[in-house]
């Protein structure tokens, strides 16, 4: 049997290049190796493009993937050099320059596969004021929110933040994902250190209401026939789920599923699902949801290329719904070659 080569594409310039090698190195170790040789490719913080391990069998529980830290110039190569004939490309970045559609072009004008979402869907989902008011449009309810742009008058735009929302608050940066520069205030003082943190990662700046809520997250497969899983729950160690506790300290603990009612199971999934074809996804996406107190359901964001380390949600939602790690990297991969086939024939 002639095996497949999987390209791995990780690292990246974004702020979440450490959470891209621990997806990477997860995703090289659950491959079925009967059936893919794997190919790794580390992009630099720099943007440099560095030809790194090749697999042909699992690799042992010590082998690493190289990191800005151990990097090897000497193999670097241009970018177009990773093309293969019959390849496909798994592209475990996360964040700008990776989840924005912007690695998607590179890869379209390449002619070459790719899991996830195309450049369209990627772009929009990244960027959280545009999804907000896509979702909008679709009639998903959301948390209430203030939209701040860099070069608007900072002092209208807190006034208008203190007028539409009560403290406490959540500021985020619009382009940005795994709650890197995201912050809580709890006054004008705190919001003020918040928009200068999160203007740090973006020019565009989501401003959230803070609501007293449960975090669910439902992942989603497919490309036109989409299917959702069951909801599974963060349950957090931590007062606020942030970059440290996901990915670092691991304070964190999931039910899947979550403990919630049949009806309300049903309209996260519907919603996500929605929402999910409302901004034009493909191949895969993780939709997180706030659960509140008094029963609202909001849609929080759609990450379309959800962590995959090893104590991630979105495989071990999949793996609930009997669809096993290794078994979601080869739907993933034959979900690649069918949307490719498609955009190609779209051309005709």
């Amino acid at each position: 049997m002639v095996k497949q080569t999987l390209i791995l594409l990780y690292g990246g310039r974004s702020a979440e290049r450490e959470v891209s090698v621990l997806s990477a190195e997860s995703v090289m170790r659950a491959i079925n190796y009967d059936k893919f040789s794997v190919k790794t490719y580390f992009i630099t913080k720099a943007g440099d493009f560095i030809k790194t391990q090749e697999f042909t069998e699992k690799p042992s529980a010590d082998e690493k993937l190289m990191t800005n830290e151990t990097v090897d110039f000497s193999r670097q190569v241009k970018p177009s050099d990773i093309y293969e004939e019959n390849a496909v490309v798994f592209p475990v970045l996360h964040g700008p320059m990776g989840e924005d559609g912007s690695i998607q072009g590179f890869l379209e004008v390449l002619r070459l596969p790719y899991v996830g979402c195309n450049i369209l869907s990627s772009s929009v989902a990244m960027d959280k004021i545009t999804t907000k008011r896509i979702l909008e449009s679709a009639g998903i309810p959301q948390v209430p929110y203030v939209a701040v742009i860099e070069g608007e008058n900072l002092e209208e735009k807190i006034a208008e933040i203190e007028e539409k929302l009560t403290y406490p608050i959540f500021t985020k940066p619009s382009n940005m994902g795994s709650s890197v520069g995201i912050s809580k205030s709890d006054n004008q003082e705190e919001l003020r250190t918040a928009l200068d943190l999160a203007f740090k990662y973006d020019s565009r700046v989501l401003v959230e209401q803070g609501v007293n809520a449960r975090e669910i997250e439902v992942g989603l497969l497919g490309n036109y026939a989409v299917k959702s899983t069951l909801p599974g729950e963060v349950v957090k160690d931590v007062a606020f789920y942030d970059y440290e506790a996901k990915y670092i300290d691991n304070r964190i603990t999931m039910d899947i599923p979550a403990k919630i009612s049949d009806e309300v199971t049903s309209i996260m999934r519907t919603n996500a699902e929605t929402a999910f074809r409302a901004l034009g996804g493909q191949g895969l996406a993780r939709c997180d949801f706030f659960y509140t107190e008094d029963g609202d359901i909001f849609l929080n964001e759609l990450n379309t290329m959800p962590g995959f380390t090893q104590w991630s949600m979105y495989p071990l939602l999949w793996e609930n719904m009997g669809l096993p790690y290794s078994d979601l990297i080869e739907k993933l991969v034959i979900l690649a070659q069918e949307a490719f086939e498609k955009r190609e024939a779209h051309l005709l």
